[in-house]
């Protein structure tokens, strides 16, 4: 990138198994931590000073920062707070979490406290993400999120999108799945419960699954196995195979022909961080049958822009899923409704870029003016008078501040 200098950091050696093993990720966050300042001990060394320095907070590699320029604004991107009781962790009755994962948690929970701490404000993309954070914390996390191109994502009637040799567009009945991994945690094994109910209602329905067999939240499935091979176990019986495309992981460009080809998308989540998949998805006007979990009812208001389900009744995602294929004409208004949402409040270029150059500006110039091009900022000075700019509750273009409470990945 043009006018962008990378440097690449190294820890000094991998956290130890000999510690106790609640520490190991605490350790290597300090490492992580560790090894990023003394990159930046070596730029303060060649006389570089930054007007801010802007870094993600769960692998520790802002812990630092201000200890070696405490005078320069630190914004920590604070994406998710992680409890040992509550959210995510006890959500999932299928999945249960045994004591020792809670206390190991909770000591994890000292890398997001620490860093807190040492940010000068915080940021995170949603409400009900910030809202997931101490109460003591809340009041110096800007919701900022960061956006959705939506000249890019947009819908396409003429798109085409070719899986197995088959070609699908939107004449056709297309269902579909989008996460970076298929796992519990993106709710992969109800969806493939509910899916003999739909193909059965739906006979010429063609659903395309897109995503890889890793594990990017929660617990790994049995050694040798990932959650497709064993939900394939499970219903696979049940299953006309020759219309379930497993696409894997796919180019950009194909992903975008998968919503624009939707018919139906179904979107499943833990109370979790919201997917960037299901802003994309109603950005290109796709029907959305999603979760009634806390992440996704900032978003959807049902039957306004996206139809709710319970997330753990396949009977009502099957339901949804067929009331959409079958009265498309009323679900028209519905997409209409749900990119209006998206541009609205998470467009790239006209809400969420100018909020985030306006939190920038605003903690680097304090209380004096900024040059809106981002040029010839001033420099913050002085450090015992952190110059926080007033929260504001809002998510509107036009008060989203530093200060303001208020997007989301696969």
């Amino acid at each position: 990138m043009a006018g962008v200098k990378k440097i690449v950091y190294k820890t000094s050696r991998a956290p130890s198994r000999n510690n106790h093993h609640y520490l190991y990720r605490v350790e290597h966050a300090v490492l992580r931590g560790q090894a990023v300042a003394r990159e930046a001990l070596k730029l303060r060394s060649a006389g570089f000073v930054p007007d801010i320095m802007i870094g993600h907070n769960a692998w520790g590699e802002i812990l630092y920062l201000k200890d070696v320029f405490p005078d320069v604004p630190l914004l920590g991107y604070f994406e998710f707070f992680r409890k040992p009781r509550g959210g995510c962790l006890d959500f999932d009755p299928e999945f249960p979490t045994d004591i020792d994962t809670r206390f190991k948690l909770r000591t994890l929970g000292s890398v997001d406290l620490l860093g807190l701490n040492a940010a000068d404000w915080g940021q995170t993309a949603t409400e009900w993400q910030r809202s997931q954070h101490p109460a003591a914390y809340q009041d110096m996390i800007s919701v900022a999120h960061e956006g959705i191109d939506t000249d890019v994502v947009r819908p396409n009637p003429d798109a085409k999108l070719v899986v197995d040799g088959k070609t699908l567009t939107r004449k056709d009945e297309v269902i579909t799945y989008v996460a970076r991994n298929l796992e519990p945690y993106r709710g992969f094994h109800i969806f493939m419960r509910a899916l003999p109910a739909i193909l059965k209602r739906r006979p010429k329905a063609q659903v395309v699954i897109v995503g890889g067999d890793e594990v990017s939240y929660g617990g790994l499935p049995p050694k040798g196995e990932n959650y497709r091979s064993q939900m394939l176990k499970e219903v696979g019986t049940g299953l006309d195979m020759r219309r379930v495309h497993f696409m894997g992981w796919v180019p950009y460009d194909t992903y975008l022909k998968v919503l624009q080809v939707s018919s139906v998308h179904v979107y499943l989540t833990y109370p979790f961080v919201l997917s960037w998949s299901m802003l994309e998805a109603m950005a290109a006007e796709c029907a959305v049958v999603a979760s009634a979990t806390g992440p996704v009812l900032e978003v959807i208001k049902d039957r306004e822009n996206g139809l709710l389900v319970d997330f753990f009744s396949m009977e009502e995602i099957a339901e949804r899923v067929e009331q959409v294929l079958e009265y498309p004409e009323r679900m028209a208004r519905v997409r209409k409704q749900a990119r209006a949402a998206i541009v609205g409040r998470y467009d790239l270029k006209e809400n969420a870029l100018p909020s985030q150059i306006d939190l920038i500006q605003r903690l680097v110039c304090g209380d004096q003016a900024c040059n809106s091009t981002m040029n010839g900022l001033p420099r913050v000075v002085t450090a015992d008078k952190r110059r926080r700019p007033k929260p504001q509750a809002t998510n509107s273009r036009k008060s989203q501040t530093a200060g303001s409470r208020g997007k989301a990945n696969g």
